[in-house]
């Protein structure tokens, strides 16, 4: 087999017993990194110390991972005008967050013969957050429900890096205030104690 020291280095081919002995000389592992290279590749290591740095490597990946969420907002054709803004300003929050929103109007009863209405209120809605996302899917209709699908411009991983800097702007401010606060509070002190004197 092919040896690789602990510190990287080419040992060389040597046989198996070689490779054992030269193991428990330096208290490491022997460990098969390449089974299918001829001849097979081993590495001396601490196999307890590979394995938690690789668990930790996966963790640090998942955490900077984005999973792609679909958000869906249900509106009716007939809705209020009050009540059209608080729906678009949740629509606003999930495209800055970087989810799709899957939107769908529900058609009851005589509306189903107006489909005109629903498809008039998703394409003001494609409007008002253009600058936000786009059309990913054309208004369909489908049976008593229309329904669009908007995508964001920005992805989940650059919306998730924002919003952990503008926290940590946050942070960094309210630690700037209450550091500010405090000063003022020892100038004053300092400025007393003469006049007791």
């Amino acid at each position: 087999m092919r040896l690789v020291g602990p510190s990287g280095e080419q040992v060389g081919i040597v046989p198996l017993a070689k490779a054992l002995e030269l193991a428990q000389e330096y208290d490491l592992d022997l460990v098969e990194v390449a089974a299918s290279a001829r001849p097979p590749v081993c590495k001396l290591m601490d196999y307890g110390k590979f394995k938690y740095e690789s668990a930790m490597k996966a963790r640090e990946a998942r955490k900077n991972q984005a999973h792609t969420v679909i958000k869906e907002m249900k509106l009716r054709p007939k809705i209020d005008p009050h009540d059209y803004d608080t729906k678009k300003g949740h629509v606003v929050r999930f495209l800055k967050q970087g989810d799709k929103v899957k939107i769908t109007i529900m058609f009851r009863g005589r509306e189903q013969s107006r489909p005109e209405l629903g498809y008039r209120l998703l394409q003001r809605l494609a409007e008002d957050v253009q600058d936000l996302g786009f059309v990913e899917s054309n208004p369909k209709q489908d049976g008593r429900n229309m329904i669009m699908v908007l995508g964001p411009h920005k992805k989940k991983t650059e919306a998730m890096a924002e919003a952990r800097e503008a926290q940590a702007a946050r942070k960094a401010e309210r630690q700037g205030v209450s550091t500010e606060q405090e000063q003022p509070a020892e100038q004053e002190q300092s400025a007393e104690e003469p006049a007791e004197a």
